[in-house]
């Protein structure tokens, strides 16, 4: 692994596969606390959440009301 990154509570590294890790104290961090911490960095971005979609919508309304 590659360092990226190192700071004074943790140090990022870019992996083989070109994803990251982040290791805090001896320990991997993981799941959202790890999204945070990349996001934080500007390492990657959130991605845009998905408009609904209307047309689902006043589907199931339609069954509903019949």
């Amino acid at each position: 692994m590659k360092t990226v990154k190192v700071t004074a509570e943790y140090t990022i590294f870019m992996r083989k596969d070109n994803r990251y890790a982040i290791q805090a104290n001896g320990k991997w961090i993981n799941a959202d606390a790890k999204v945070e911490i990349l996001k934080k960095e500007g390492l990657v971005k959130a991605p845009e959440p998905k408009p609904a979609e209307p047309a689902a919508e006043e589907a199931s309304e339609e069954k509903t009301e019949g």
